[in-house]
């Protein structure tokens, strides 16, 4: 998988997109073909915004919570070392990449979104890992031991996900910046880091707080 194919999934949404690879702030230890703010010297057209509004290129950013997970694995390796990792929404697959870093046994990047896959593909590629991917959580391998995801509660119809990934798996690694309660008290936090969107959208400070909650079997100490 190359950048032209990431260059040709954000050219539907925005003529003028590109990607360009670059290392988030808050995991600068994986690289990322993520969206070059560089394009956007001149005003975007209504066209083009009202492109952007509808069909976001979610991938080509990399949020605040992927890179604090993508962080916190790589510190702690032992939490998936040996494991069938499926990082849930990957995104631009950072999570996943972290895993085949810290020595998963298989690092799965799932996500709906076809150029989501493509850009967890391109991505590990450029750091010279292997992810599998899943387009369908209801296809998922039998055998997870670790399911990760980072920012998916941002829709409360979601909150139903949380004991949706505890049975799924025996341990869950959950990143989240919207929520400061999950509500289920099988999730115990383990830490809050700040971190930015990378590019940086200028979003509320509020949302640069990043919790790490862990459920399941063998938590690890705080």
């Amino acid at each position: 998988m190359t950048p032209d194919i990431l260059n040709q999934h954000l050219a539907k949404t925005l003529s003028r997109g590109r990607v360009a690879a670059t290392a988030p702030a808050g995991c600068p230890d994986i690289s990322l073909y993520l969206f070059d703010p560089a394009v956007l010297e001149g005003p975007i057209s209504h066209d083009e915004a009202q492109a952007v509004v509808a069909d976001p290129a979610y991938w080509s950013f990399c949020w605040a919570s992927g890179q604090v997970l993508a962080g916190y694995i790589l510190a702690n390796p032992h939490v998936v070392r040996g494991e069938t990792v499926l990082d849930f929404g990957s995104g631009s697959g950072i999570v996943a990449i972290a895993a085949a870093m810290a020595g998963a046994q298989e690092a799965i990047a799932c996500d709906t979104d076809p150029a989501a896959l493509d850009a967890a593909a391109a991505n590990a590629r450029l750091n010279g890992v292997k992810v599998s991917l899943c387009d369908d959580w209801s296809a998922r391998p039998d055998c997870i031991g670790v399911v990760t995801a980072a920012d998916v509660l941002y829709d409360p119809e979601n909150h139903p996900l949380l004991s949706v990934f505890r049975r799924a798996a025996p341990r869950v690694l959950l990143a989240d910046s919207r929520m400061r309660d999950l509500g289920d008290a099988h999730y115990r936090e383990q830490v809050v880091i700040q971190a930015r969107t990378w590019p940086d959208l200028h979003e509320f400070e509020e949302f640069n707080r990043v919790r790490i909650y862990s459920a399941g079997e063998g938590q690890p100490d705080k």
